[in-house]
């Protein structure tokens, strides 16, 4: 195992955490709901659970009365209105793994009504062939297409959000339905998306995002290697950028580990290693093959990134499973 120390890592990120449990990008910085919880992610795994605890309160008392939250805020102010499906989505990611986490089931309990309203602000987003529009603005109106990532990420929080249900005695059909349909558009419709195909997340989200498992999930992870993967460097952000990132790299490192490419996966999480800062943080990116950090900050999303990766890796409790859903729930049932 790589030397790593998560606790010192999600210190950092506990540094940042505003008194009413708002985790910014940066110090100053702003906050969205995906990156939040990201960052409480990797509190709970570094044993800081009482500052996770505090981030999910967060959102519990900002969450507005359709179930979603602003797409960006800073000091309590809302920046942009608008709502982001997947962002809305990811509650039910950071609550399954705080449960994961702390054995604790009184947090499910008493945002369960944040949750729901939530997947039903997501699937209110939901079109006839399954996928997910991205969000809608401040008006009200969605979207008029949708994103293969983001419709990975809510694959992957509808399958949390369903574990939750069922740790509380919940059945929630619509969604097992809307999981089914969403998965298979992922898989068999990739016309239903806008076109991303630069972009490295389009890549490996399907697989992150549990909509492609196994065989097929190695063979698409493979099949762009050369020309997203820079040797000794990580996973560039866009094709055709020199510019490799640590939260990209990270995610790409989950998504091998789930697919049975560990070597690979292990290989990756080293080379980041160059941007871990002193207090345990991590740089965002560094550009190649110059090896200039670019640009200048460490945002609380990506350490928190780097931290489920190492959990994912080896970790030796449930939440390093929390990306093989199926095995976890058979554990915890």
């Amino acid at each position: 195992m790589l030397d790593f120390d998560a606790a010192e890592t999600a210190a950092a990120i506990a540094a940042v955490q505003l008194r009413d449990g708002c985790i910014p990008h940066q110090e100053g910085g702003a906050a969205d709901p995906w990156n939040h919880i990201e960052a409480a992610m990797a509190l709970d795994t570094g044993r800081f659970s009482r500052e996770a605890e505090r981030a999910y309160l967060w959102l519990a008392s900002t969450q507005r009365r359709d179930g979603s939250w602003p797409m960006s805020v800073r000091a309590g102010r809302i920046e942009d209105a608008s709502a982001d499906a997947n962002f809305c989505a990811y509650i039910a990611t950071g609550l399954w793994h705080h449960f994961l986490a702390t054995g604790d089931e009184s947090l499910l309990e008493e945002t369960w009504p944040n949750l729901e309203r939530a997947i039903d602000f997501v699937l209110g987003l939901q079109a006839p062939g399954g996928e997910v529009l991205w969000a809608r603005d401040p008006a009200g109106r969605p979207w008029p297409g949708a994103l293969l990532t983001s419709c990975s990420s809510i694959h992957a929080s509808l399958g949390c959000a369903l574990a939750v249900a069922g740790r509380l005695g919940y059945a929630r059909p619509r969604w097992e339905l809307a999981l089914a349909r969403l998965g298979e558009a992922i898989r068999m419709r990739p016309e239903a998306f806008e076109d991303k195909d630069r972009y490295a997340m389009d890549w490996y989200y399907p697989v992150l995002g549990g909509a492609v498992t196994g065989e097929p999930a190695r063979r698409r992870l493979l099949a762009r290697w050369e020309e997203f993967v820079v040797d000794g460097y990580g996973c560039r952000c866009v094709s055709d950028r020199p510019w490799v990132t640590a939260a990209e790299t990270a995610e790409l490192v989950i998504a091998l580990e789930i697919s049975g490419l560990r070597a690979e996966a292990v290989e990756l999480f080293s080379w980041i290693q160059r941007l871990r800062a002193g207090d345990g943080s991590y740089w965002t990116g560094i550009t190649c093959p110059d090896g200039r950090r670019w640009p200048e900050e460490r945002p609380t999303w990506t350490s928190g990134a780097v931290v489920l990766a190492a959990d994912t890796l080896w970790g030796e409790g449930l939440t390093s499973g929390l990306f093989r859903l199926g095995p976890v729930l058979e554990t915890v049932a």
